[in-house]
C-alpha cells in the first residue's frame, strides 16, 4: 500500500514537472490562499492569519503529517519589517487511508500568524513563499505565493482567526496532565544499529476517543514512524520507532520532543519529557 501511495505521488509530481509558481500548475484551482490582515495588540504583535480554502473533499497537511502526508514549508524572508513569525496550528484531523496516516485539515483552514515587526509603529508587508501537497485521490505539491500589508493601527480582532487561535492545542496545565516521561531504546537487526525505540508516557485524562499522539524530535535527518498509543488507566503509553540517516545513531534531547495528543475532543501539547 505504501508502494501505491508513492506511486501515486510520483505520478503527480511527474504530471506536473518543475512549477515555480500556483499559476502553472494545473491544479492550482483546487486551493484558494490568502492572507487575512487581523489585528495589532497593544504589545506591537501583529496577529495575521493565512487563509487556505480548497475544493470539497480536497485536503492538505499539518505541520507533521503523517506517514502518508506532504510536510509543508514556508518561507517568509521576503518579507518587510518582520522581527519574528510563528504559525499557531489548530487541531488537525487525522485520516485513515488503507492503513496509511495522514493528519491536516479538510476543504477550509485558518492558519493564525504571531508576528512581531521590527518597528511596532509601522506597518508589515508579508510575504510568503509556501510549499504545501493538497491530496484527494492523488498527492501534488502546489508552490503559493501570498503577500499583504499588515497596517500598524490596532484594527478589530478577526472573527475567523480568533475561532483559529480558540482551536489550537491544550497546554499540559490546560489538558490536566501532571506528569510525562520518555525512553529511548535502540534495536538491532542481526546484530547491527537499526533505529530505536521511543516510549513516552503522558498522566492525563483522556482527550476523548481513539487518542492519536505524534511525536517530533527535532532532529535533522531523523525519521519518525506513525505512533501507536494505549491506555493503562490514567497514563497513555505512546511508542514510535526513530530512524536515523546516520549510521551511529541520534541522541534525543527529551527538552527539544514535542509530543501532541489528538482526541475527539481536544488537543494537548508538550514540550520536553523527563526520564522515567
Amino acid at each position: 500500500m505504501k508502494t501505491l501511495l508513492a506511486r501515486l505521488c510520483l505520478a503527480g509530481l511527474a504530471a506536473l514537472g518543475s512549477v515555480p509558481v500556483a499559476q502553472a500548475n494545473p491544479y492550482a484551482e483546487y486551493l484558494v490562499a490568502q492572507i487575512l490582515p487581523g489585528w495589532r495588540q497593544g504589545d506591537g504583535e501583529h496577529i495575521a492569519g493565512l487563509e487556505l480554502t480548497l475544493a470539497h473533499g480536497w485536503k492538505t497537511y499539518w505541520r507533521s503529517p503523517g506517514s502518508a502526508g506532504i510536510p509543508p514549508r514556508f518561507d517568509w524572508s521576503g518579507s518587510d519589517n518582520v522581527k519574528s513569525l510563528q504559525i499557531v496550528w489548530p487541531k488537525p484531523v487525522v485520516f485513515d487511508w488503507d492503513g496509511l496516516r495522514s493528519i491536516g485539515y479538510k476543504d477550509h483552514v485558518v492558519l493564525p500568524l504571531q508576528v512581531v515587526p521590527k518597528d511596532p509603529s509601522q506597518p508589515v508587508r508579508l510575504q510568503g513563499e509556501i510549499n504545501l501537497g493538497i491530496c484527494e485521490a492523488v498527492c501534488v505539491p502546489l508552490d503559493v505565493h501570498v503577500v499583504a500589508t499588515l497596517p500598524a493601527e490596532a484594527g478589530h480582532r478577526d472573527p475567523p482567526i480568533a475561532a483559529a487561535l480558540a482551536g489550537r492545542p491544550y497546554s499540559a496545565r490546560e489538558a490536566r496532565l501532571t506528569r510525562v516521561t520518555c525512553t529511548l531504546k535502540p534495536l538491532q537487526d542481526k546484530g547491527q544499529p537499526d533505529g530505536a525505540e521511543l516510549v513516552a508516557r503522558l498522566t492525563m485524562p483522556s482527550a476523548g476517543g481513539s487518542e492519536v499522539a505524534v511525536f517530533e524530535p527535532n532532529l535533522p535527518d531523523v525519521a519518525v514512524s506513525d505512533a501507536r498509543s494505549a491506555r493503562q488507566g490514567d497514563v497513555l503509553v505512546v511508542r514510535a520507532r526513530l530512524q536515523s540517516g546516520d549510521k551511529g545513531g541520534a541522541l534525543l534531547d527529551r527538552s527539544r520532543l514535542k509530543i501532541t495528543v489528538l482526541g475527539s475532543k481536544y488537543a494537548v501539547e508538550v514540550q520536553g519529557c523527563a526520564a522515567p
